[in-house]
């Protein structure tokens, strides 16, 4: 696949790897989209609304003086499974050869703009270098998650063996295309005490089903309830940007879900799900009948239970009121992170260049280590000490204690005593299934909703997704497990919605998640849980690495930094069915002076 890794010229291309540290960051913090803060109040009827007003739905062939047609190069320019950013006059598009054919698509993944000419080109799609979404090169759709819209996909046509590509300068200028809905043509919509599907739940998993059904023709009423009060948005981004408001978070503007008649109630709490006659009863009082149930209630943060857990200035977060609170409390301040995990250590990154101080508690010995092992975390460790931030390993809190009722100093175990000002929980999350508990559908021990490969629950009709829910993960042997990935999440929303049409769909993904500490993104794919190995290539210090986890003789999980694109290379290894063997990654440490990677696409020994 040598087109992958052909170099083009280094002016046209803002390749991750070299841009320096502070554009860098901006990966991760790209606001998707505007949209308001307060939409839709959850209290009793006026919760409703019409879908009269419709978006204009842009034409996708446009007359031709909208469009722009030009030779773009020589047939024999480009080899099979080559793939080349090139100038169109209004913009760029991503050329890609495979099995003799041209393919000319949108050139930046739609989720945060990556340039998909770094990514990987393999079994007729394109997966991008950051964080994993998969488009078709013959359609353009999005086919594996995340993020919510495909690329264009562009005429190409080959004349006196050169490659011409005809493509409207709106779609050039856009790169992003929603693929194509159906309206709520329910008559009842809005005022009705009844509804064809409810999802309980408005993060990705409750959007991408809502979507799903919409794409696949499904006309009738469709609703979404959501404790929050926004409509919805990019949680995972709430712990890296902690400034950002609730309209450069969300994920669809208010006029999407108006002109798809996807009725959102914000505010809106659901206390008890009646299966026999298939109803449910809000937190108001307000009774909802459905015929199909999505349920994607996500996960509650867990709390601190030691002494002074009432004082003020300690946070959870949830929203991005908290976020919003955090930053302003920290700013020249003290501020304590209770929590070595995703969240607490993005937290602890973002507050270091508005607090005077950070500090991090944590149980274990190294951050991360349960994930990404001691000797990762320990560099990761390193990066943070870098960067003004103190940790406090093998403790906990023993108490908060306060002045005037707010927050003043963390006791530890440890019998130390920090100065805080602020603190923020990051210590896990349970299941949001309380309200489930009365209800006869089944809840594991954990509280987790069990479900089967068509996110079925035990009750027909009744489906789950997200974090809430413990599913077969297809190539870990069908081993039931939690996986609470924002990517994830979507692609089992999409799955849930096309079993509710009885489409016979089944969850294949392999997780993949990141995080961005500093300007630097980590990358993550597989499921590691349980390796007892840990190859390391690269150069930890330098925090330019790739990690394999391995169990046994097999490759479960690689973690990488500043080495784009062999997560999505791994990723698209084990999509395709086939395992990777510890000894095939141990050969690859020993020989990578040369930096080849064809083993893992099986080109080559």
């Amino acid at each position: 696949m040598g087109g992958c890794f052909s170099k083009p010229k280094p002016v046209e291309l803002k390749i991750e790897v070299v841009l320096p540290e502070k554009e860098r960051g901006k990966e991760e913090l790209s606001a998707s989209g505007k949209g308001s803060p307060r939409a839709y109040q959850g209290n009793g009827t006026a919760r409703h609304f019409h879908t009269e007003e419709r978006l204009p739905a842009p034409h996708p062939y446009p007359g031709a003086q909208d469009c722009v047609e030009a030779a773009i190069c020589h047939v024999k320019d480009l080899e099979n499974g080559q793939m080349r950013e090139v100038e169109l006059g209004w913009g760029k598009v991503l050329l890609v050869k495979d099995n003799g054919e041209f393919h000319a698509l949108g050139h930046k993944c739609p989720h945060y703009g990556a340039p998909l000419v770094k990514g990987v080109l393999s079994r007729g799609r394109v997966r991008c270098p950051w964080h994993g979404a998969c488009f078709n090169i013959g359609t353009g759709d999005l086919e594996d998650f995340p993020g919510l819209d495909s690329l264009h996909k562009f005429q190409v046509k080959i004349e006196k063996e050169k490659v011409y590509v005809r493509a409207s300068k709106q779609a050039l200028q856009l790169q992003r295309r929603t693929k194509v809905m159906a309206k709520c043509i329910s008559p009842s919509a809005g005022h009705s005490s009844s509804t064809n599907v409810l999802i309980v739940g408005a993060g990705a998993a409750g959007l991408v089903c809502a979507e799903t059904l919409r794409q696949e023709g499904f006309s009738d009423r469709i609703v979404l309830c959501t404790l929050d009060r926004h409509l919805p948005y990019d949680r995972p981004k709430l712990s890296k940007s902690l400034d950002a408001q609730p309209e450069q978070l969300a994920l669809r503007p208010k006029e999407f879900f108006r002109a798809y008649g996807i009725e959102v109630l914000t505010e809106a709490q659901v206390v008890t799900v009646d299966v026999r006659n298939k109803k449910v009863v809000f937190k108001d009082g307000f009774k909802l009948e459905y015929s199909k149930l999505l349920l994607a209630p996500g996960s509650s943060p867990k709390m601190l239970s030691c002494k002074g857990k009432e004082v003020e200035n300690v946070f959870t977060i949830r929203t991005p009121e908290d976020a919003n609170r955090v930053v302003r409390l920290a700013r020249g301040r003290n501020a304590v992170v209770v929590g070595a995990g995703f969240l607490g250590m993005e937290v602890a990154a973002y507050l270091t260049e508005k607090a005077h101080s950070v500090s991090v508690v944590e149980l274990e010995e190294t951050p991360f280590r349960r994930f990404l092992g001691e000797r990762v975390g320990r560099a990761l460790m390193k990066m943070f000490e870098n960067n003004r931030v103190k940790f406090y390993m093998q403790t906990e809190v023993s108490e908060l204690r306060a002045q005037e009722g707010k927050l003043k100093e963390v006791v530890l175990k440890s019998s130390k005593v920090v100065r805080a000002d602020v603190c923020v929980v990051g210590i896990g999350a349970v299941p949001a299934t309380g309200f489930l508990r009365q209800s006869s559908i089944n809840l594991d021990s954990r509280g987790f909703i069990p479900v089967n490969k068509m996110m079925q629950t035990n009750v027909p009709g009744v489906f789950a997704a997200g974090d809430a829910v413990t599913f077969p993960l297809a190539w870990r042997n069908n081993r039931k497990v939690n996986i609470p990935h924002w990517q994830m999440a979507h692609a089992q929303g999409r799955v849930a919605a096309q079993n509710m049409l009885a489409q016979e769909a089944e969850i294949s993904t392999v997780p993949y998640l990141w995080t961005a500490m500093f300007g630097k993104s980590l990358r993550y794919a597989g499921y590691g849980e349980g390796f007892d190995d840990v190859i390391i290539q690269g150069d930890l210090e330098e925090l330019k690495f790739v990690a394999f986890y391995t169990k046994g003789d097999e490759v479960i999980a690689v973690a990488s930094m500043n080495y784009d694109p062999i997560v999505s290379k791994v990723a698209e290894v084990l999509a395709s069915g086939r395992a990777i063997r510890k000894r095939e990654v141990e050969l690859f440490v020993l020989h990578s002076k040369t930096g080849d990677m064809s083993w893992l696409t099986g080109k080559g020994s």
